[in-house]
């Protein structure tokens, strides 16, 4: 990749994602209250990488993750999770008894956020590569995970009955559960498919500390 393809990507995936943002949110299929809960996380992260992008710019394999994971984000917000025609598509064809998209969306909690922690503890923390790093990791994203199902629980509480298609629970008692396991599976993937890359990425834009880009 060069060096202008690479100070370019940022600003097409932000321009992409920002297009399929307004595109989904004009007229939701889900009720207004669902499509914003789903798109808070959007709405709060692409101000945050904008703001930063100069200061703190991340791997191009970290921005097309991010970029992934808002679009899941959007499509849920738009249809709701438990009424994307994918994840019916899926139940009806296996047999699977609920749609699935919000386990799709839990893995993705666990596999993306796992890269951004990742290159934020390389980049910021005396850790580097192996067993620590990438335990730590996975405790974080638990811990985000956790944390998201407080955020569950608080809408319940502020919303009521209003918040039942956000939640997205589709009247499994250990949907939490589920969700918190989804999101560790993601991570552990992610963690096993995607370090080596990382790495290579952080040591080709000078971005792992100790190394110069050469």
């Amino acid at each position: 990749m060069t060096d202008t393809v690479a100070r370019r990507e940022p600003l097409v995936l932000l321009i992409v994602v920002a297009v399929v943002c307004v595109a989904l949110g004009i007229s939701p299929k889900a009720d207004r209250l669902t499509w914003l809960l789903e798109n808070i996380p959007v709405m709060i992260g692409l101000p945050i990488l904008v703001a930063t992008r100069r200061s703190f710019p991340l791997t191009p394999l970290t921005y097309r993750l991010i970029a992934v994971h808002a679009v899941i984000l959007m499509v849920g917000g738009y249809y709701s999770y438990a009424a994307v025609p994918i994840g019916n598509w899926a139940s009806d064809a296996f047999h699977l008894g609920r749609n699935h998209y919000d386990r799709l969306g839990h893995l993705a909690q666990g596999f993306i956020p796992a890269m951004i922690a990742r290159e934020f503890l390389i980049r910021k923390s005396p850790l580097r590569p192996g067993g620590m790093l990438s335990f730590l990791v996975g405790c974080y994203c638990l811990a985000f995970s956790a944390f998201f199902e407080l955020f569950e629980w608080w809408t319940t509480i502020a919303f009521g009955s209003g918040s039942d298609a956000y939640l997205g629970s589709q009247g499994d008692i250990w949907d939490a559960q589920w969700d918190m396991f989804m999101c560790l599976i993601g991570a552990s993937i992610s963690l096993m498919l995607l370090s080596r890359l990382q790495d290579r990425q952080l040591r080709a834009f000078g971005l792992m500390p100790g190394v110069s880009r050469g």
